[in-house]
């Protein structure tokens, strides 16, 4: 039974970048419900639904989109890494874009059919010199400079630093998604290389929707030696306060 959860209902998996930071952090290990997207029919009675936009997928990478030159052709994007295998890597994003939608990104907003898509915006920045921050900032939690009140009907918070905004992580124009195909991007606009810059995640790649975080640990903080330190470790280290949380 345990095999049959695990092969079709549902997956573990490791975060271990910050793109969706900080709706997930690094170290965070998630449950992923495979069967309310599993393919074929939708029955009514199953906990099944089509993807909506906004739902946090995860998904294998699937590579460059071979058919958009500005895809097959950005620099910025290497697959032939061994961290960045196409198909053998799992993403995890937010669904932006559903098949058949124009977006279009101007600046830090994104539009869905011409229509202004209510997000909630933040402005995040960390600070070199905080004693919250290590050496490598992309390894921790966002601190929030700016929070204000959520506009309209915002449902989810994204985080974008104004200090890099302008620097390689812009890819502003227009996406007409493809059929069997969604747009995602992550929380954290301006350290995600997302759809805006390797194109469309085909359906069949998305493994499910990220349900909960059943463990979280804090791989920035320091480690000790041998068992007792491995031991210590994974009592201070871990992120008691969210465990168990939803993700969302």
């Amino acid at each position: 039974m345990a095999l049959f959860g695990m092969t079709f209902v549902v997956q573990a998996v490791k975060v271990p970048t910050g793109s969706m930071q900080n709706t997930i952090l690094i170290g965070d290990h998630l449950l992923v419900n495979k069967f309310i997207f599993a393919p074929g029919p939708i029955l009514p009675f199953l906990p099944q639904r089509e993807i909506r936009r906004g739902d946090i997928i995860v998904f294998k990478y699937p590579g460059k989109f071979q058919g958009d030159e500005r895809f097959r052709d950005n620099p910025e994007v290497d697959d032939a890494r061994p961290d960045n295998t196409p198909y053998k890597i799992n993403y995890v994003k937010r669904v932006i874009g559903l098949p058949g939608d124009v977006v279009e990104v101007r600046d830090t907003k994104v539009f869905v059919n011409g229509q202004p898509l209510e997000e909630h915006l933040i402005t995040a920045l960390n600070s070199s010199d905080s004693r919250d921050t290590p050496e490598d900032e992309s390894q921790a939690p966002l601190l929030i400079k700016d929070n204000p009140a959520p506009a309209g009907e915002a449902t989810y918070n994204v985080y974008f630093d104004p200090e890099r905004h302008s620097g390689t992580r812009r890819a502003d124009g227009k996406f007409l998604v493809p059929e069997g195909h969604y747009f995602a991007m992550g929380d954290n606009r301006d350290n995600s290389l997302d759809s805006r810059f390797w194109g469309y995640v085909p359906r069949d790649a998305i493994i499910g929707r990220a349900m909960f975080v059943y463990w979280s640990y804090d791989e920035s903080a320091p480690h000790g030696d041998g068992a007792l330190g491995f031991l210590l470790d994974f009592f201070r280290n871990t992120r008691w306060g969210r465990t168990g949380t939803l993700v969302k």
